[in-house]
């Protein structure tokens, strides 16, 4: 179990947020209702799905780095 309030924590947060946020720019409902906005806060959605899908083999490597560590060296 990861400490959101510990700096690996926050990076697990980030991963997943860029992951999930991604997978909705995908889904055509998620894309139109959630990611149509690309200022304010709304616009950080439609910021970490286009983070996830121009460097989403980046991320996905962090993604198995980060679990990697959570599930053997943690």
């Amino acid at each position: 179990m990861t400490n959101v309030y510990s700096f690996d924590g926050i990076l697990v947060f980030g991963l997943l947020f860029i992951c999930t946020c991604a997978y909705f720019k995908k889904v055509p409902r998620l894309n139109s209702w959630l990611l149509s906005e690309k200022k304010g806060v709304w616009g950080v959605f439609y910021k970490a799905a286009i983070i996830g899908t121009r460097l989403h083999v980046p991320v996905a490597i962090s993604c198995l780095a980060m679990a990697f560590y959570v599930i053997f060296l943690k």
